[in-house]
This record gives C-alpha cells, sequence and structure tokens, in this order.
C-alpha cells in the first residue's frame, strides 16, 4: 500500500475533490459543473477561515481523498471547542484500503492539537456502509439529526 499524503487542499486540487464529490449519488446530482464559479468562492471562504480546513489526501502525487475539518466554539462543556468533519471521500476505485480510516484518523489528531472537547460528525440515514465503518473506528451513534432546507442553492 502507498503512502497516504494529507495535507491542506490547494486551489489546483478542487478539479479532483469536485469529482469525488459528483461520485457520491446521495443525494444524486447535488455536483454537478466543476467550472461553476461558487465552489471556487467557497474553496477560497474555507482557506480564509482559521477555524476551516480542507484537505486533500493524495497518493503518487494523484488527489484520491478529501475531507472539511471545522472547529467549533460552544458554550456547553465550559466553553468546549468541537471538531466537525464533513464530507469524507475516498476515490471509489481505492476503497476498502484503510485509506478513509488514515483520513479520519488525521482529523481526529488534528482536533486533539486544537484541544478539542469532541470531533463528531453526521452521515445520511442511507450511508449504512459508512456506518458501519465509523462504528468499527470506535464511534458511537449518539444523536439524531436533522436539517431543513431553506433555498435551493443558486
Amino acid at each position: 500500500m502507498s503512502d497516504l499524503l494529507i495535507r491542506k487542499a490547494a486551489p489546483g486540487d478542487l478539479p479532483a475533490i469536485l469529482a469525488m464529490l459528483a461520485e457520491d449519488t446521495i443525494p444524486a446530482d447535488r455536483e454537478t459543473d466543476p467550472a461553476d464559479p461558487r465552489y471556487r468562492a467557497a474553496f477560497d471562504a474555507i482557506a480564509a477561515d482559521p477555524n476551516q480546513l480542507l484537505v486533500a489526501a493524495e497518493i503518487d502525487g494523484r488527489v484520491v481523498g478529501t475531507l472539511q475539518l471545522s472547529f467549533l466554539p460552544g458554550l456547553s462543556f465550559r466553553g468546549a471547542w468541537r471538531g466537525q468533519i464533513e464530507a469524507v471521500r475516498i476515490a471509489s476505485d481505492l476503497r476498502g484500503r484503510r485509506y478513509g480510516e488514515q483520513l479520519i484518523a488525521w482529523a481526529v489528531a488534528r482536533c486533539r492539537d486544537r484541544d478539542c472537547f469532541l470531533v463528531q460528525l453526521t452521515s445520511s440515514n442511507a450511508r449504512t456502509d459508512a456506518h458501519r465503518f465509523y462504528a468499527r473506528l470506535g464511534w458511537t451513534q449518539s444523536h439524531t439529526g436533522f436539517k431543513l432546507k431553506l433555498k435551493e442553492p443558486r
């Protein structure tokens, strides 16, 4: 197994990251046009925020994984910070090789480095394979989440 290099994403990684997001079928057709300037605007906003980190995982120069890590302040637990992991993806042709495990372990370590009280993530109810993956890594299903869609993306 080749070494997985995990690093802060660069603008040039955006096409590969968007391609992995587009592979996702839950929900279908979420990512459509990689040339849409809103993706670059979102990338720039994430890169400018010290409490956001978009990462690229690469093997031999190929971006094969990604996730977004957010650091959230809160008043609960005496003002403790939390890490929030979102948009975890490994290229479909490389799943099952423990790269996702390495990517999650890396994110958890960054949360420890930032002295977070806990790290959390959400996963669609339809992602039963992902749920088994997280459980195997020691995560517990502890909450029920809700979403309220306010509008369609522009």
